[in-house]
């Protein structure tokens, strides 16, 4: 009896050691760059176990924290072709086995073509666009549940609702769909925006699966266009499986524990900034429910690395946009972009530089002129363009032209273009989803909005557009994340009016949605437009002219932005207009004489192609 009692309790513990319940990643690819690939296994007492591989696979490292929960386990999969390899865990006469994934890889993956310039990327929030499958409003696993009653609850959208209105964005003339984060967020309340992720591995249920996003993404390949995922480096939500075991105390900013960061990102660059100032930039907490990951841990910087690599390769994504740039440590930030950039040479990535100076967001941008100074390079390609953004937030109000004040703005904006390595890989856009609402600021004045768009769709860099602008929706800030973050008229069943069919949008709704339509197809094939040189000119009574122009083509841009009509001589852009008779106003279809003046309404724009 005491015999039989012992194998079964040594059974039994056999059994607790054997458990491994998280192994990141889940799998891997034959032929990367990145051919070293560091196993995360996590189990109890897992670190106790001797580990072996099969195949003549040949281990570099094991790595054991101060926590006995986890064990890294480094493999170099050169020449490794598709197999799945046994590891072989052993602690004294106990002993058990793990089955990893080398899969195949696509074909040309590396050599991916990634968004640019010619593109238009539509940004959208998954569970304010449109619920596709009802049955996954809700999961057993996730503390938050679906209430559409609530402002700031989960509404419901996800993945196939992207699915099933991607004809829609397609007709409106968008290449590319830049969703907010799809990861998983186990927040009590508010996490119906994603960015306090509580596994990066894992597709939220409420979203749907890990095989759900990639087959959104092959779903847009069939219609040319591409998948932008919003990647998180910053800091994870409070509620992730790892910060409720850390791994390693300084896996995250510890002060020890929580401090605020001050967001004030000059300190990055500043030569006269205090360590200090600099730390609670960079190390401090962007809020209290968001752990800050410290990426100068060799540890986070590789898991978050291979992390971004695998949904690359796995969902086959075409771009990245990256939350919080300018927070992270900037060192460490910059290996992970060039790794990236690394592996794919053609992939673009644009991170989140919300800064209010041309020469401070250049620094972030790969070859940067300003950071040259200080013999930094972020590597990163794109960044987002708040100065113009901020331009776009005032200037249709700006009736009377000053000195400084109206589409002057505007100029302003773009003579500072010399200070970036590459203003034409600039994310450009009116709005986003947490700035204020376009076309609320402009009270849904249609004038105004074909002004920001005319100037969003002919001048340099990448377009954004934020879901629901091209229907006219609003939504007030000041009342809070949720008002700017409305649900998509129609996006759900009963939905009394519903705009993803011009039958049932509104007359209002049509307007603003058939002039984007019209100019952002028509810049579809425009290569003038996505890779031609800006020539400009300075404004006069808040009138502002500029030409984009390559070897073969010409096209000049009109935005009056004051009230009055106005006569423009042409004489003063003749270096632009020399060997051109007359223009194809693009919006309208006619054909314009270009002599001695040229006349334009109040508040519109020309945009003409040069004959």
């Amino acid at each position: 009896m005491k015999k039989l009692l012992y194998i079964l309790t040594t059974l039994f513990t056999i059994s607790i050691s054997a458990q491994i319940d998280k192994m990141e990643p889940p799998f891997w690819f034959e032929g990367m760059n990145k051919s070293e690939i560091q196993i995360l296994f996590y189990g109890k007492n897992i670190a106790q176990n001797s580990v072996s591989v099969s195949n003549n696979v040949v281990i570099t490292n094991v790595t054991k924290t101060e926590n006995p929960n986890y064990l890294f386990v480094t493999i170099d999969t050169k020449n490794v072709v598709a197999q799945t390899l046994k590891f072989q865990f052993k602690n004294g006469k106990k002993s058990f086995s793990k089955d990893f994934e080398i899969q195949k890889r696509k074909e040309n993956s590396a050599n991916r073509k990634s968004f640019d310039a010619s593109d238009v990327m539509y940004l959208l929030m998954p569970d304010r666009f449109a619920n596709g499958d009802e049955s996954n409003d809700s999961s057993s696993k996730l503390q938050e549940k679906g209430n559409r009653s609530l402002p700031g609850g989960r509404h419901g959208g996800d993945i196939q609702g992207i699915i099933d209105h991607l004809d829609y964005i397609q007709e409106l003339g968008a290449t590319a769909i830049w969703s907010t984060p799809l990861c998983e967020d186990n927040d009590k309340g508010y996490s119906y925006h994603t960015y306090g992720q509580s596994d990066v591995y894992q597709i939220d249920a409420r979203y749907g699966t890990n095989e759900d996003y990639k087959r959104l993404a092959a779903e847009m390949h069939k219609r040319d266009m591409k998948l932008i995922k919003d990647y998180v480096t910053n800091h994870w939500g409070a509620e992730h499986w790892m910060f409720k075991d850390i791994p390693t105390y300084d896996w995250f900013h510890q002060f020890p524990g929580y401090a605020q960061s001050n967001y004030r990102m000059t300190t990055q660059f500043d030569s006269n900034a205090s360590k200090r100032d600099a730390k609670y930039c960079m190390d401090g907490w962007f809020v209290p429910s968001m752990p800050d990951l410290n990426q100068s841990n060799p540890l986070v910087l590789n898991y978050l690395i291979q992390n971004a690599i695998w949904w690359i390769e796995y969902a086959d994504l075409d771009g990245l946009r990256v939350d919080t740039y300018s927070y992270n440590d900037k060192d460490g930030i910059a290996k992970w972009t060039k790794a990236i950039t690394d592996e794919y040479p053609y992939f673009n990535i644009v991170g989140e530089v919300w800064m209010h100076d041309q020469a401070q967001m250049s620094y972030w941008q790969k070859d940067s002129p300003i950071a040259k100074i200080q013999s930094y390079n972020s590597y990163l390609p794109s960044v987002m363009d708040f100065t113009l953004h901020d331009a776009f937030g005032n200037v249709f109000n700006e009736n009377n032209a000053g000195w400084n004040d109206g589409v002057i703005k505007f100029y302003d904006n773009f003579t500072n273009d010399f200070l970036y390595a590459n203003p034409n890989n600039l994310l450009i856009f009116l709005e986003n989803h947490d700035t204020g609402r376009f076309n609320q600021i402009y009270q849904n004045d249609i004038k105004k909005y074909q002004l920001g768009i005319t100037l969003l769709a002919t001048t340099r860099g990448i377009p954004q557009l934020y879901y629901g602008s091209e229907i006219g929706m609003a939504g007030d800030k000041g009342k809070g994340d949720a008002d700017i973050r409305q649900d998509f008229p129609g996006g759900w069943k009963g939905d009394a009016n519903n705009a993803f069919t011009n039958s049932g949008r509104t007359e209002i709704q049509k307007q603003f949605f058939d002039f984007t339509k019209k100019l952002l197809n028509w810049r579809k094939n425009k290569e003038v437009i996505h890779s031609g040189k800006l020539t400009h000119y300075i404004p006069e009574n808040n009138v502002y002219v500029y030409f984009r122009h390559n070897d073969t083509e010409s096209v000049m841009v009109v935005l009056n932005n004051s009230l009055d009509n106005q006569k423009i001589k042409l004489n003063r852009f003749q270096e632009n207009l020399k060997g051109f008779t007359s223009g194809n106003d693009i919006l309208t279809g006619k054909t314009i004489d270009l002599k001695e003046e040229l006349s334009v309404e109040g508040k519109s724009s020309l945009i003409l192609e040069l004959k």
